[in-house]
């Protein structure tokens, strides 16, 4: 008979991320495509997850920095920043969640409650919003646009 092929890295991800995602994007508006290939390109498919100094998990699938207006718990880690198109590690205190979906659903707060992604937030083809999303400054990633684009391609 045939053996059942395990699932992959990527299939496993969407897996256990897309209800949330699905969820976040009902919330929001931001297509769920959008916000599943950011966590997958923030937290390398769920690999590259930020931990606390302790081994905790943060969670925090977005790379959502803990800037003052954040309250909640903050694990800090190294980090790589593109500073005039120059690569540099730095630490940086990132927010820290109590699960996956409280992660889905404080970046759609996050998104909504920031003017500068209100072009991303009226844009409801993921590939434009991707774009939209690198040029209003989620990430210093000169191709931030571009990843996320060829990473909804390797989902769909």
């Amino acid at each position: 008979g045939q053996r059942a092929v395990p699932p992959t890295h990527v299939e496993q991800f969407v897996e256990r991320m897309l209800p949330a995602a699905q969820r976040a994007s009902a919330a929001s508006g931001i297509p769920a495509q959008l916000i599943m290939a950011q966590a997958a390109l923030e937290s390398g498919w769920g690999r590259r997850e930020i931990h606390a100094a302790d081994g905790t998990n943060s969670f925090n699938l977005f790379g959502i920095k803990a800037d003052r207006s954040w309250k909640g718990p903050v694990a800090e880690t190294t980090t790589t920043e593109y500073v005039n198109g120059v690569v540099q590690k730095t630490r940086a205190a990132f927010r820290a969640y109590g699960s996956y979906e409280e992660a889905f659903t404080d970046y759609a707060r996050f998104l909504l409650g920031n003017p500068r992604y209100a072009n991303v937030l009226a844009t409801n083809n993921p590939e434009a919003a991707a774009h939209k999303l690198q040029r209003a400054g989620y990430a210093t990633d000169p191709a931030y646009g571009g990843k996320l684009v060829r990473i909804m391609q390797q989902m769909s």
